[in-house]
């Protein structure tokens, strides 16, 4: 599992949005600290909250420099359409191939809600270089970040 101290693991997905914009890891990094926020899935209560919480700290997200993006399985148009009825305003990337997901050792199977090869909730703060800097994973999905201590982490890159 990645972890603080190690280097975050490259990779491309798509923009949570009908567009289907590609999205690369490498072209973010260097404009100042990343926050990677995996959650398992648009539309539930634990992920819409979670979600929601990161837009009403967004301002302050983007004050200390950061560019927050949210990480799920879910399709680019079930990104676009959360993202569109929630009001987020940062970008949600799409990994339906799974390949974040393997990449930071996050994928669980929730079997009595049908759902397999999800991302477990999980937050990394990556610096300019591409460091991680920071890493929460849920012991339990339905459990939220300490998002004081996500944005000490990025004030800290």
């Amino acid at each position: 599992m990645v972890s603080t101290g190690d280097s975050a693991p490259s990779f491309t997905a798509t923009i949570g949005t009908s567009d289907h914009e590609s999205f690369d890891i490498d072209d973010v990094l260097g404009n100042g600290p990343v926050v990677l926020a995996f959650f398992p899935g648009a539309f539930t209560p634990p992920c819409t909250n979670e979600m929601v919480a990161f837009q009403e700290r967004l301002g302050d997200f983007e004050d200390a420099g950061a560019t927050v993006l949210g990480l799920s399985a879910d399709s680019p148009f079930s990104l676009g359409a959360f993202r569109k009825e929630h009001g987020i305003e940062f970008d949600l990337v799409s990994d339906t191939a799974g390949d974040a997901i393997r990449a930071y050792d996050l994928e669980i199977d929730i079997a009595e809600l049908g759902l397999y090869g999800i991302a477990n909730r999980a937050v990394y703060v990556l610096d300019a270089d591409g460091a991680v800097v920071y890493d929460w994973v849920a012991d339990d999905p339905t459990n939220e970040p300490d998002y004081a201590a996500v944005l000490e982490a990025v004030k800290s890159a």
